[in-house]
């Protein structure tokens, strides 16, 4: 598992180019599956959503842009430094602080929506990072998981592969100036559970109506799960 003293470190070390990677490493899906994830929420206004591992904050202000109250929480504090001029730039309301996933500083009970966007699979212990996600959530709360996939079966498996193990970290090393950094993303996403087996653990930690959605032919999924 991560060391999350190194995993600090490395996201600290690239906050400041985090977002422009983002875009150009994904040709800009990402920002269309943080869209997909907002609308599985369902209605949001009034509602109060905890996003967990929330990085420079793109998640938190879709769900606030769609009248959620959000509560942006990260590890590391150069990346809240900018989510926080990023909110008031868009006029967007939320509050971010610094916390860690295995700890969530949240009373238990109080969200109606949980999220974490491509950060459970940097966590020391996942599952136990998820079920401090459902402790935060109340009974009929919803936690919803964007995270990579392992390469697909097929030519788009070997595609992904190929882009994932070759040119990836050549262009975040060449953008961020810290080649680890972007070794560290094919070797985890290699290494991570299927969509099926994360679903698995997601009912481990006591969650129903678990299910999930493939992105971008199998790239990334979509997971939700409900608390009883």
């Amino acid at each position: 598992m991560p060391d999350p003293r190194e995993v600090r470190s490395m996201f600290g070390r690239i906050a400041g180019r985090y977002d422009l990677l983002n875009r150009v490493l994904s040709a800009g899906i990402d920002s269309r599956w943080r869209r997909r994830a907002v609308r599985a929420a369902g209605e949001l206004r009034g509602r109060r959503v905890v996003d967990v591992c929330c990085g420079t904050g793109d998640l938190s202000l879709a769900f606030a842009a769609a009248g959620a109250d959000v509560l942006g929480i990260d590890f590391t504090p150069e990346m809240l430094r900018l989510a926080r001029p990023k909110a008031r730039a868009r006029g967007l309301p939320g509050t971010f602080v610094h916390g860690d996933a295995l700890h969530l500083p949240v009373e238990s009970g109080v969200a109606d929506v949980c999220s974490v966007a491509f950060g459970v699979r940097n966590l020391e212990d996942p599952e136990r990072g998820l079920r401090e996600m459902v402790r935060v959530l109340k009974p009929g709360g919803r936690l919803l998981v964007l995270e990579f996939s392992p390469p697909p079966k097929g030519w788009i498996g070997s595609l992904y592969r190929a882009y994932f193990l070759h040119v990836l970290p050549r262009i975040g090393a060449w953008v961020s100036g810290d080649a680890d950094a972007y070794r560290y993303l094919p070797r985890t996403v290699g290494t991570w559970f299927t969509p099926h087996e994360f679903s698995a653990r997601m009912q481990r930690v006591g969650l129903v109506h678990c299910g999930h959605e493939s992105l971008s032919f199998g790239i990334a999924s979509l997971h939700w799960g409900t608390r009883p």
